[in-house]
Protein backbone atom coordinates (compact mmCIF):
# COMPACT_ATOMS: atom_id res chain seq x y z
CA UNK A 1 0.00 0.00 0.00
CA UNK A 2 1.46 3.42 -0.93
CA UNK A 3 2.33 5.91 1.75
CA UNK A 4 -0.58 8.19 2.56
CA UNK A 5 0.01 11.82 1.60
CA UNK A 6 -1.90 14.49 3.49
CA UNK A 7 -4.79 15.69 1.29
CA UNK A 8 -3.75 19.32 1.86
CA UNK A 9 -0.30 18.51 0.46
CA UNK A 10 -1.52 16.38 -2.43
CA UNK A 11 -3.76 19.25 -3.56
CA UNK A 12 -1.04 21.90 -3.50
CA UNK A 13 -0.63 24.02 -6.64
CA UNK A 14 2.92 23.97 -8.00
CA UNK A 15 5.11 27.00 -7.46
CA UNK A 16 6.36 28.18 -10.84
CA UNK A 17 9.80 29.81 -10.77
CA UNK A 18 10.86 32.27 -13.42
CA UNK A 19 12.29 30.64 -16.52
CA UNK A 20 16.02 31.12 -17.21
CA UNK A 21 17.27 32.89 -20.30
CA UNK A 22 17.44 30.44 -23.23
CA UNK A 23 20.75 28.68 -23.74
CA UNK A 24 22.37 28.83 -27.15
CA UNK A 25 20.60 32.00 -28.20
CA UNK A 26 22.01 33.65 -31.31
CA UNK A 27 22.00 37.03 -29.59
CA UNK A 28 21.88 38.48 -26.07
CA UNK A 29 19.19 36.93 -23.89
CA UNK A 30 17.92 38.47 -20.69
CA UNK A 31 16.20 36.82 -17.74
CA UNK A 32 13.53 39.22 -16.46
CA UNK A 33 11.27 36.59 -14.96
CA UNK A 34 12.32 36.35 -11.30
CA UNK A 35 12.60 39.93 -9.96
CA UNK A 36 16.33 39.43 -9.45
CA UNK A 37 18.75 42.31 -8.98
CA UNK A 38 20.90 42.74 -12.11
CA UNK A 39 23.84 44.09 -10.11
CA UNK A 40 26.68 41.97 -8.68
CA UNK A 41 27.15 41.69 -4.89
CA UNK A 42 27.65 44.92 -3.01
CA UNK A 43 31.22 46.01 -2.18
CA UNK A 44 32.82 43.82 0.49
CA UNK A 45 30.29 40.99 0.22
CA UNK A 46 32.42 38.59 -1.84
CA UNK A 47 35.40 39.00 0.46
CA UNK A 48 33.22 38.43 3.52
CA UNK A 49 31.65 35.27 2.12
CA UNK A 50 35.02 33.91 0.98
CA UNK A 51 36.32 34.30 4.52
CA UNK A 52 33.18 32.73 5.99
CA UNK A 53 33.24 29.57 3.86
CA UNK A 54 36.63 28.71 5.33
CA UNK A 55 34.61 27.70 8.40
CA UNK A 56 32.12 25.53 6.53
CA UNK A 57 33.07 22.54 8.68
CA UNK A 58 31.25 24.25 11.57
CA UNK A 59 27.53 24.77 11.98
CA UNK A 60 26.26 28.31 11.50
CA UNK A 61 25.10 30.34 14.48
CA UNK A 62 21.68 28.89 15.28
CA UNK A 63 20.50 32.15 16.85
CA UNK A 64 21.81 34.36 14.02
CA UNK A 65 23.18 36.56 16.81
CA UNK A 66 25.38 38.98 14.88
CA UNK A 67 22.88 39.24 12.03
CA UNK A 68 19.97 39.92 14.39
CA UNK A 69 21.96 42.62 16.18
CA UNK A 70 22.95 44.29 12.91
CA UNK A 71 19.47 44.16 11.37
CA UNK A 72 17.91 45.32 14.63
CA UNK A 73 20.28 48.28 14.78
CA UNK A 74 19.58 49.10 11.14
CA UNK A 75 15.80 49.08 11.65
CA UNK A 76 15.66 50.40 15.20
CA UNK A 77 14.05 47.26 16.62
CA UNK A 78 15.11 44.83 19.34
CA UNK A 79 16.78 41.61 18.14
CA UNK A 80 14.16 39.57 20.01
CA UNK A 81 11.54 41.02 17.63
CA UNK A 82 13.24 39.35 14.65
CA UNK A 83 12.96 35.87 13.17
CA UNK A 84 15.01 34.77 10.15
CA UNK A 85 14.55 32.16 7.45
CA UNK A 86 15.77 31.13 4.03
CA UNK A 87 14.10 34.01 2.24
CA UNK A 88 10.97 35.85 3.32
CA UNK A 89 8.91 33.05 1.76
CA UNK A 90 10.33 30.60 4.31
CA UNK A 91 9.54 33.04 7.11
CA UNK A 92 6.00 33.24 5.71
CA UNK A 93 5.69 29.45 6.00
CA UNK A 94 7.02 29.55 9.56
CA UNK A 95 4.72 32.42 10.53
CA UNK A 96 1.63 30.60 9.29
CA UNK A 97 2.78 27.37 10.93
CA UNK A 98 3.07 29.23 14.23
CA UNK A 99 -0.49 30.58 14.20
CA UNK A 100 -2.67 28.49 11.86
CA UNK A 101 -4.25 25.07 12.07
CA UNK A 102 -6.95 23.15 10.17
CA UNK A 103 -10.24 25.01 10.22
CA UNK A 104 -8.63 28.44 10.15
CA UNK A 105 -8.92 30.80 7.19
CA UNK A 106 -6.24 33.04 5.69
CA UNK A 107 -7.40 35.98 3.59
CA UNK A 108 -5.29 37.58 0.87
CA UNK A 109 -5.65 39.53 -2.36
CA UNK A 110 -5.44 37.77 -5.70
CA UNK A 111 -3.55 38.02 -7.86
CA UNK A 112 -0.65 38.33 -5.44
CA UNK A 113 2.49 36.39 -4.47
CA UNK A 114 2.16 32.90 -5.87
CA UNK A 115 3.49 31.24 -2.71
CA UNK A 116 0.59 32.49 -0.57
CA UNK A 117 -2.01 29.79 -1.36
CA UNK A 118 0.67 27.09 -1.17
CA UNK A 119 1.88 28.22 2.25
CA UNK A 120 -1.66 28.42 3.58
CA UNK A 121 -2.68 24.96 2.39
CA UNK A 122 0.42 23.34 3.92
CA UNK A 123 -0.82 24.38 7.37
CA UNK A 124 -4.21 22.81 6.70
CA UNK A 125 -5.87 26.22 6.78
CA UNK A 126 -8.18 27.43 4.03
CA UNK A 127 -7.01 30.12 1.58
CA UNK A 128 -9.54 32.86 0.89
CA UNK A 129 -8.72 34.83 -2.26
CA UNK A 130 -10.14 38.32 -2.70
CA UNK A 131 -9.95 39.88 -6.18
CA UNK A 132 -7.79 42.97 -6.65
CA UNK A 133 -9.57 46.26 -7.14
CA UNK A 134 -9.20 48.85 -9.91
CA UNK A 135 -5.63 49.63 -10.88
CA UNK A 136 -4.50 46.14 -9.76
CA UNK A 137 -4.53 47.40 -6.15
CA UNK A 138 -5.59 45.72 -2.92
CA UNK A 139 -9.30 46.20 -2.26
CA UNK A 140 -9.12 46.69 1.49
CA UNK A 141 -12.88 46.99 1.88
CA UNK A 142 -13.38 43.64 0.15
CA UNK A 143 -10.60 42.08 2.21
CA UNK A 144 -12.28 43.26 5.39
CA UNK A 145 -15.63 41.92 4.21
CA UNK A 146 -13.99 38.51 3.69
CA UNK A 147 -12.99 38.23 7.37
CA UNK A 148 -15.09 35.70 9.30
CA UNK A 149 -14.86 34.23 12.82
CA UNK A 150 -12.59 31.56 11.27
CA UNK A 151 -10.09 34.09 9.92
CA UNK A 152 -6.70 33.80 11.58
CA UNK A 153 -4.47 35.83 9.23
CA UNK A 154 -4.81 38.52 6.57
CA UNK A 155 -1.81 38.74 4.21
CA UNK A 156 -1.07 42.03 2.46
CA UNK A 157 1.65 42.30 -0.20
CA UNK A 158 2.89 45.87 -0.61
CA UNK A 159 4.12 46.60 -3.22
CA UNK A 160 1.98 43.83 -4.63
CA UNK A 161 3.82 41.11 -6.51
CA UNK A 162 3.20 40.79 -9.44
CA UNK A 163 1.08 43.87 -10.17
CA UNK A 164 3.18 46.61 -8.56
CA UNK A 165 1.02 49.09 -6.57
CA UNK A 166 1.70 49.75 -2.89
CA UNK A 167 -1.02 50.10 -0.26
CA UNK A 168 -1.47 53.67 1.06
CA UNK A 169 -0.35 54.05 4.67
CA UNK A 170 -3.48 55.84 5.86
CA UNK A 171 -5.70 53.27 4.17
CA UNK A 172 -3.87 50.48 5.99
CA UNK A 173 -4.35 52.21 9.34
CA UNK A 174 -8.10 52.45 8.73
CA UNK A 175 -8.15 48.80 7.72
CA UNK A 176 -6.29 47.75 10.86
CA UNK A 177 -8.70 49.72 13.03
CA UNK A 178 -11.53 47.59 11.66
CA UNK A 179 -9.81 44.18 11.86
CA UNK A 180 -10.62 42.03 14.91
CA UNK A 181 -7.84 42.00 17.50
CA UNK A 182 -7.33 38.23 17.25
CA UNK A 183 -6.56 38.37 13.50
CA UNK A 184 -2.89 38.68 12.55
CA UNK A 185 -2.18 41.08 9.68
CA UNK A 186 0.98 40.18 7.79
CA UNK A 187 2.49 43.05 5.79
CA UNK A 188 4.83 41.65 3.17
CA UNK A 189 7.38 44.33 2.27
CA UNK A 190 9.79 42.27 0.17
CA UNK A 191 10.25 45.22 -2.22
CA UNK A 192 10.14 48.06 0.30
CA UNK A 193 13.53 49.51 -0.67
CA UNK A 194 12.20 50.36 -4.14
CA UNK A 195 9.14 52.28 -2.93
CA UNK A 196 9.31 56.00 -3.76
CA UNK A 197 5.67 56.92 -3.07
CA UNK A 198 5.64 58.95 0.18
CA UNK A 199 2.04 57.90 0.80
CA UNK A 200 2.85 54.18 0.74
CA UNK A 201 2.73 51.88 3.76
CA UNK A 202 5.47 52.27 6.35
CA UNK A 203 5.34 48.82 7.87
CA UNK A 204 7.71 49.28 10.79
CA UNK A 205 5.90 52.44 11.83
CA UNK A 206 2.59 50.55 11.85
CA UNK A 207 4.12 47.72 13.86
CA UNK A 208 5.31 49.95 16.72
CA UNK A 209 1.77 50.58 17.93
CA UNK A 210 0.02 47.41 16.78
CA UNK A 211 1.13 44.03 18.18
CA UNK A 212 -1.25 42.24 15.81
CA UNK A 213 0.95 43.08 12.81
CA UNK A 214 3.98 41.24 11.45
CA UNK A 215 6.24 42.69 8.75
CA UNK A 216 8.15 40.51 6.27
CA UNK A 217 11.32 41.66 4.52
CA UNK A 218 14.13 40.10 2.51
CA UNK A 219 17.73 40.50 1.40
CA UNK A 220 16.99 38.83 -1.95
CA UNK A 221 15.81 41.86 -3.91
CA UNK A 222 17.43 45.26 -3.29
CA UNK A 223 20.46 43.74 -1.55
CA UNK A 224 21.01 41.23 -4.36
CA UNK A 225 21.38 38.13 -2.16
CA UNK A 226 18.71 35.99 -3.87
CA UNK A 227 21.11 33.06 -4.14
CA UNK A 228 21.80 33.07 -0.40
CA UNK A 229 18.14 33.14 0.71
CA UNK A 230 17.85 35.36 3.78
CA UNK A 231 14.57 36.91 4.86
CA UNK A 232 13.07 37.89 8.17
CA UNK A 233 9.98 39.05 9.97
CA UNK A 234 9.60 41.82 12.51
CA UNK A 235 6.93 41.13 15.10
CA UNK A 236 6.17 41.52 18.77
CA UNK A 237 8.66 39.37 20.73
CA UNK A 238 6.29 36.52 21.66
CA UNK A 239 5.22 36.04 18.03
CA UNK A 240 8.81 36.33 16.76
CA UNK A 241 9.83 33.66 19.30
CA UNK A 242 7.07 31.38 18.03
CA UNK A 243 8.30 31.83 14.45
CA UNK A 244 11.83 31.00 15.54
CA UNK A 245 10.54 27.92 17.37
CA UNK A 246 9.08 26.38 14.21
CA UNK A 247 11.95 27.41 11.94
CA UNK A 248 14.43 24.93 10.50
CA UNK A 249 17.49 24.84 12.80
CA UNK A 250 20.71 26.21 11.28
CA UNK A 251 18.76 27.42 8.25
CA UNK A 252 20.93 30.44 7.43
CA UNK A 253 24.40 29.35 6.27
CA UNK A 254 27.65 30.83 7.51
CA UNK A 255 28.23 32.43 4.10
CA UNK A 256 24.73 33.92 3.99
CA UNK A 257 25.07 35.43 7.46
CA UNK A 258 28.41 36.96 6.48
CA UNK A 259 26.91 38.32 3.26
CA UNK A 260 24.10 40.02 5.16
CA UNK A 261 26.51 41.68 7.59
CA UNK A 262 28.71 42.94 4.76
CA UNK A 263 25.70 44.14 2.77
CA UNK A 264 24.43 46.19 5.69
CA UNK A 265 27.79 47.96 5.78
CA UNK A 266 27.48 48.93 2.11
CA UNK A 267 24.44 51.21 2.43
CA UNK A 268 25.77 54.03 0.18
CA UNK A 269 26.31 51.62 -2.71
CA UNK A 270 22.94 50.02 -2.04
CA UNK A 271 21.15 53.36 -2.23
CA UNK A 272 22.86 54.26 -5.49
CA UNK A 273 21.77 50.96 -7.06
CA UNK A 274 18.22 51.29 -5.79
CA UNK A 275 17.96 54.80 -7.21
CA UNK A 276 19.22 53.56 -10.57
CA UNK A 277 16.71 50.71 -10.64
CA UNK A 278 13.84 53.01 -9.63
CA UNK A 279 14.79 55.36 -12.44
CA UNK A 280 14.89 52.48 -14.91
CA UNK A 281 11.54 51.23 -13.60
CA UNK A 282 9.99 54.62 -14.23
CA UNK A 283 11.39 54.66 -17.74
CA UNK A 284 10.08 51.17 -18.45
CA UNK A 285 6.63 51.93 -17.04
CA UNK A 286 6.32 55.23 -18.90
CA UNK A 287 7.63 53.66 -22.10
CA UNK A 288 5.02 50.92 -21.98
CA UNK A 289 2.29 53.42 -21.21
CA UNK A 290 3.46 55.49 -24.15
CA UNK A 291 2.93 52.43 -26.34
CA UNK A 292 -0.68 52.27 -25.22
CA UNK A 293 -0.50 49.64 -22.47
CA UNK A 294 -2.50 50.10 -19.27
CA UNK A 295 0.42 49.59 -16.87
CA UNK A 296 -0.50 50.14 -13.19
CA UNK A 297 1.67 52.04 -10.73
CA UNK A 298 4.98 50.26 -10.14
CA UNK A 299 6.63 50.41 -6.71
CA UNK A 300 8.77 47.27 -6.83
CA UNK A 301 11.60 46.33 -9.18
CA UNK A 302 9.15 45.17 -11.85
CA UNK A 303 6.24 46.33 -13.96
CA UNK A 304 2.96 44.61 -14.78
CA UNK A 305 1.67 44.34 -18.32
CA UNK A 306 -2.03 43.39 -18.36
CA UNK A 307 -2.65 40.95 -21.19
CA UNK A 308 -5.79 38.93 -20.49
CA UNK A 309 -6.22 36.18 -23.11
CA UNK A 310 -3.03 37.33 -24.84
CA UNK A 311 -0.84 36.50 -21.83
CA UNK A 312 0.69 33.34 -23.26
CA UNK A 313 1.27 34.98 -26.64
CA UNK A 314 2.99 37.92 -24.94
CA UNK A 315 5.30 35.58 -23.04
CA UNK A 316 6.23 33.75 -26.23
CA UNK A 317 6.83 36.99 -28.13
CA UNK A 318 9.16 38.34 -25.45
CA UNK A 319 11.07 35.04 -25.33
CA UNK A 320 11.46 35.06 -29.09
CA UNK A 321 12.88 38.56 -28.77
CA UNK A 322 15.50 37.43 -26.27
CA UNK A 323 13.67 38.54 -23.11
CA UNK A 324 12.27 35.95 -20.70
CA UNK A 325 9.42 37.45 -18.64
CA UNK A 326 6.93 35.90 -16.22
CA UNK A 327 3.49 35.20 -17.72
CA UNK A 328 0.58 34.57 -15.34
CA UNK A 329 -1.98 32.75 -17.44
CA UNK A 330 -4.22 30.59 -15.29
CA UNK A 331 -7.50 31.46 -16.95
CA UNK A 332 -8.38 34.06 -14.33
CA UNK A 333 -9.47 37.65 -15.01
CA UNK A 334 -6.65 40.12 -14.92
CA UNK A 335 -3.92 37.81 -16.17
CA UNK A 336 -0.79 39.41 -17.56
CA UNK A 337 2.98 39.50 -17.72
CA UNK A 338 5.42 40.64 -15.04
CA UNK A 339 8.65 42.18 -16.32
CA UNK A 340 11.60 42.62 -13.97
CA UNK A 341 13.64 45.80 -14.31
CA UNK A 342 16.99 44.68 -15.67
CA UNK A 343 20.05 46.03 -17.40
CA UNK A 344 19.57 49.06 -19.66
CA UNK A 345 19.90 46.88 -22.75
CA UNK A 346 17.29 44.45 -21.42
CA UNK A 347 14.83 47.23 -20.65
CA UNK A 348 15.33 48.67 -24.14
CA UNK A 349 14.65 45.24 -25.63
CA UNK A 350 11.41 44.99 -23.66
CA UNK A 351 10.16 48.20 -25.22
CA UNK A 352 11.24 47.07 -28.69
CA UNK A 353 9.31 43.81 -28.38
CA UNK A 354 6.30 45.48 -26.74
CA UNK A 355 5.98 47.90 -29.64
CA UNK A 356 5.05 44.97 -31.89
CA UNK A 357 2.55 43.31 -29.56
CA UNK A 358 -1.20 43.37 -30.17
CA UNK A 359 -3.15 45.27 -27.54
CA UNK A 360 -5.51 43.33 -25.24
Amino acid sequence: MPVRIRPAVAALPAYKPGRPAPAGSTGPAYKLSSNENPYPPLPGVLAATEAAVAGMNRYPDLANTAMAAAVGARLGVAPESLAFGTGSVAVLYHLLAAVCEPGDEVVFAWRSFEAYPIAVQITGATPVRVPLGPGAEHDLDALHAAITPATRVVMLCTPNNPTGPAIPHDALLRFLDAVPEDVLVMVDEAYVEFVDDPAAVRGLEVLRDRPGVAVLRTFSKAYGLAGFRVGYCVAEPALAAAVRAVSLPFGISVAAQAAVLASLEAEPALQARVEALVGARTGLRDGLRGLGFDVPDAQGNFVWLPAGPLTTAYGEAFAAGGVVVRPYAAGEPGDGVRVTVGEDAANARVLEVAAGLPRP
